[in-house]
């Protein structure tokens, strides 16, 4: 099974940090946001990764190179500029093959163990869905969430009711079927959203909820806290 890490953002909000720097480079608690994501692939028994790339791409292939200081083999897709997340992945789909794929958004930090994926690559072709997505407890910043997850597992783009109070939060964690991206163009922006939202008409998206650590370090101020999480961690543990 193949992964892709999101690396192509420009960081709009993480400036003046990312005017001179791509931000899957800046650095948490003494290492790249991004080798975070490098290593937990390799424990998890991954070996082939596909990074896109826009801003600042070069420093991001300098840094990591081809990948065999974490036991991985690195390949890049790079961009004239960021295509989005559905057009980043349709450009790379040479590179990620034919069976289902895990795809994790380069400026996040989560716990979850990547080792799942392939149970979620099978389930996806059991249940005949194109995409699993890994939800979790909307944070401050996003307080109405963004689908429903009901209770066979399967994720819906509808209001909040009695029946389901909560939406909850895409993680940037998900595996995906190639077929999903089938009809979006490569090297053309595209977003991820609604691809997903026309799979859940017919029932095609699946997900789980992780109620444990995750960020989303879209700013200074939460590169910050993830720095200070991060070090509570590895002190407890």
């Amino acid at each position: 099974m193949r992964a892709m890490i999101l690396a192509a953002g420009r960081g709009e909000r993480m400036r003046p940090l990312t005017d001179h720097m791509p931000k899957p480079l800046l650095s948490v608690a003494g290492k790249p946001l991004i080798q975070w994501h490098l290593e937990k692939l390799a424990r998890a028994g991954f070996s082939e990764v596909v990074i896109n790339h826009a801003w600042l791409g070069g420093m991001i292939e300098k840094a990591l190179g081809s990948g065999q200081q974490f036991g991985l083999n690195i390949r890049y897709s790079p961009e004239p500029h960021a295509l989005e997340t559905a057009g980043g992945i349709a450009t790379a789909l040479p590179l990620l093959g034919n069976e289902p794929f895990l795809v994790l958004n380069g400026d996040i930090w989560c716990d979850w163990d990547p080792v799942q994926a392939k149970h979620f690559a099978c389930e996806l072709k059991l249940r005949s869905c194109l995409a699993w997505l890994l939800m979790v407890p909307n944070p401050v910043q996003h307080p109405t969430g963004d689908f429903l997850l009901e209770s066979d597992g399967l994720l819906h783009d509808e209001v909040a009711s009695a029946d389901n109070p909560v939406r909850h939060t895409f993680a940037g964690i998900g595996v995906y079927q190639p077929e999903l991206f089938e009809h979006t163009p490569a090297h053309q922006p595209a977003k991820l959203a609604p691809l997903l939202r026309q799979a859940m008409k017919n029932n095609q998206v699946c997900g789980a909820l992780h109620q444990s650590e995750w960020i989303d370090v879209g700013t200074p101020e939460r590169l910050a806290a993830l720095e200070g999480k991060i070090t509570t961690i590895h002190y407890e543990n």
